[in-house]
């Protein structure tokens, strides 16, 4: 079947009246800190780039996306768009991508990338007809970018400065070239951040021109509370008129723009509905919690706090969730080290009526052994009620996940505003 590009809201404005998207939210993980970015999970009143109610793996974002093509059937792009960077978490996103076009071969795909990892996976984005990309380019002068990343990593190394400025500058022309060999369109977003890079939006037009951008999209910075950026002033609307026209000599302006949450759904301009939001929590709550079974398993030094790593656990703390108050059921003795897969088959055997397992850290083997055992295994941190009361309330560990953090001190700011 033949997807009609011109359906796409972001790129045709005319196609905003009558046609919706979905952006799914497989993609926590970021590879640059942006200056003017600080992702905040859960805030209904935050409607921004970097902001979700949760992350979804890519089963359960084709769960999710066939729900909400019955809720919103005017829904006619799927876009992944964070709220993280797709290409720091590539695994999640081509599997996404793979099982989209797989199931719904009409769907228009798209992505927005901040094009540090987009590079490698072009090929197979042109195959699988992702015919939309959005890179966001804010500045053209390494000097000037260097400013406005804290810091990127690429290749398991950490720039900072010019030279993050230069490598980020590099990758993002490299990847609108190669978009426009490949046939697909490419929209580039610039960030335009009072004192920071106004007089970068130019020269960034014609640079990303020439490369074969096909759009321009002059994004306002917003104020974003607990970024390096916060005090910074958003820009007057006379700024923006005056850059939008001066790089709309260049280049088509999009100035429709919304700047959408990682998660948003429907039409450009509206919140998400209260079903399509239920849709969503509904995917989240049946992946994190096997109700039908009555425990909860936790890994505990103390038995107060979820501390422990499953692989150092020598015991394992078994409750039940009940809005009077959680029920301490006792401990259960954990395998023993050693004996490679089977140590994990005992486990999942020792915990099958424990519907979730709750713990500090945990190898992706037991995670997925367990997994297929029907009880998902979640990394929080904090106080054991608190997880327990999550759970039962809400059914969704979003507010505790532990935040994954690198060597470097990176735990991951996200994508801000077009970062991913």
């Amino acid at each position: 079947m033949s997807v009609d590009r011109s359906a796409h809201p972001c790129f045709n404005k005319g196609a905003a009246r009558h046609a919706g998207r979905i952006h799914l939210p497989v993609a926590p993980k970021c590879n640059v800190q942006c200056n003017f970015c600080n992702r905040l999970f859960d805030c209904a009143a935050e409607n921004r780039p970097g902001v979700t109610s949760t992350n979804l793996s890519p089963s359960q974002a084709i769960e999710y996306l066939g729900k909400a093509l019955e809720i919103e059937p005017d829904i006619k792009v799927v876009g992944i768009a964070g709220p993280g960077d797709p290409f720091a978490n590539p695994v999640e996103t081509m599997e996404t991508l793979r099982l989209i076009r797989e199931r719904h071969p009409e769907i228009i795909l798209c992505l927005s990338s901040n094009g540090l990892g987009i590079e490698p996976y072009l090929d197979e984005l042109a195959a699988l007809d992702v015919s939309h990309i959005t890179i966001t380019v804010t500045a053209i002068d390494p000097e000037v970018a260097g400013r406005i990343y804290r810091w990127v990593r690429f290749n398991r190394r950490v720039y900072h400065g010019t030279a993050a400025g230069e490598l980020m500058v590099n990758k993002q022309l490299a990847a609108v070239r190669r978009i426009r060999e490949l046939g697909m369109i490419c929209k580039v977003n610039f960030v335009l951040i009072p004192g920071i890079n106004e007089d970068q939006a130019l020269a960034v037009a014609e640079a990303t021109q020439e490369a074969g951008a096909d759009v321009f999209n002059c994004m306002p910075y917003y104020p974003v509370k607990g970024s390096a950026f916060e005090d910074l002033p958003e820009p007057d609307p006379q700024t923006v008129i005056r850059i939008r026209t001066a790089a709309g000599k260049v280049l088509p302006q999009m100035g429709h723009c919304q700047r959408c949450r990682a998660d948003a759904a429907g039409k450009l301009g509206a919140p998400n509905s209260a079903a399509l939001m239920e849709a969503l929590q509904s995917v989240t709550r049946e992946a994190n919690w096997n109700r039908s079974r009555p425990y909860i398993a936790v890994a505990s030094r103390e038995g107060v706090l979820v501390n422990q790593h499953l692989g150092e656990a020598e015991h394992i703390q078994i409750y039940q969730a009940r809005a009077e108050g959680n029920l301490y059921i006792g401990a259960r003795p954990a395998p023993e080290p050693g004996g490679g897969n089977e140590r994990w088959d005992e486990l999942a055997a020792l915990l099958g009526d424990c519907g979730a397992l709750l713990v500090s850290g945990v190898g992706p083997k037991p995670k997925q052994v367990l997994l297929d055992a029907g009880i998902p295994t979640h990394i929080v941190e904090g106080p054991i009620d608190s997880a327990l009361n999550e759970l039962l309330e809400r059914g969704d560990l979003t507010r505790i996940v532990r935040r994954e953090v690198s060597a470097c001190g990176t735990g991951c700011g996200g994508s801000g505003e077009g970062c991913g």
